[in-house]
Order: C-alpha cells, then sequence, then structure tokens
C-alpha cells in the first residue's frame, strides 16, 4: 500500500488544479490576474529536492504527458518542461544548502521557469499573443505567489514523506 501512495498523492494534486480553477474562477475573472495553480508541479519539485532526483524526473515525464493529453491542445509542452524544470531544479539544489526557505525559493523559481517555458512555447507557435511585460504582471507574479503560499502551506509535510519514502526505497 505504501509504494502506491505517491501515485495517489500526484493524482490529487493533479486533480485538485482543476477543482481550485473551477472553484475560484469567478473570484479570478473579475480581477485583472491569471492565477494558474501549479500544485503538481510543487510537489514534483520537493520530491526532486528531498527524494530522489530521477523520482522527480520520472514523475515529471509520466505527470506532463498527462497534463498535456488532459489541458492542453498540443502534445510535448508540458511533457518536456516538468521534468527539464525538475533536472535544473536538482542541479540547483546541489549549489544551495536543503533547508525549508531555500527549498520555497527554489519551487518558486521552478514554478517561473516552467511558466516562462510554456508561455514562450505558446508565444513561438502563436497559440497566444500576450506581450511579455503584461504577462509577467497578469500571470506570472500572481502564479509565483500562488504557488509559493500553496509550497509554504504543504512543504513540512511532503518533506517528511519524501524523506521517510526514500529511506525505505534504499
Amino acid at each position: 500500500m505504501r509504494r502506491f501512495l505517491l501515485p495517489i498523492i500526484f493524482a490529487f494534486l493533479f486533480i485538485l488544479e482543476s477543482i481550485f480553477v473551477e472553484l475560484f474562477s469567478n473570484l479570478i475573472a473579475r480581477g485583472e490576474w491569471i492565477l494558474v495553480p501549479h500544485f503538481l508541479m510543487v510537489a514534483i519539485l520537493l520530491l526532486t529536492i528531498y527524494g530522489s532526483k530521477k523520482q522527480g524526473i520520472i514523475y515529471g515525464l509520466i505527470f506532463g504527458l498527462l497534463f498535456d493529453i488532459v489541458y492542453t491542445e498540443i502534445l510535448g509542452i508540458y511533457l518536456f518542461m516538468f521534468p527539464l524544470v525538475a533536472y535544473i531544479i536538482s542541479i540547483l539544489m546541489r549549489i544551495f544548502q536543503t533547508n525549508v526557505f531555500i527549498s520555497s525559493i527554489v519551487t518558486a523559481i521552478g514554478v517561473a521557469l516552467l511558466e516562462l517555458g510554456a508561455y514562450e512555447m505558446n508565444f513561438l507557435i502563436k497559440i497566444t499573443d500576450m506581450g511579455f511585460t503584461t504577462f509577467l504582471y497578469s500571470r506570472l507574479f500572481p502564479t509565483i505567489v500562488l504557488n509559493l503560499a500553496f509550497t509554504i502551506i504543504v512543504i513540512y509535510p511532503l518533506k517528511r514523506f519524501f524523506e521517510k519514502n526514500t529511506e525505505e526505497a534504499s
């Protein structure tokens, strides 16, 4: 049962993102901010930091493909971006100490990289015509704040779970 808990957590976070958008879409639509929940990506990054780099990249591949199939019109953007960001974050964490504050900041950087990469891909293939400064102020900054708040809420339980899961796997 314990080995199924990790995929169940990631599947729950995958579904939670769409539930969050449905519940708060009225509040979000009234403002000029676009809040994009990347709860799944936060968990993948925390797995990469506190668990196994290999597991983080594999889950990034699997859920990136699933994310593309369910939410996007083009297969490959998130399939490419999820594991790439997880890999970049694993390299960054070799430089920094692994404490909760640094991990939260690095996770916010990972979410920013994901958003920037997805924006640039969509801009290049002409799916969006939003200007970069508009993207920064109306989507990127609010998304980073939302996901940083989520990170602060879940970092302790996920850190503990991923470290325990990695010890048992060894």
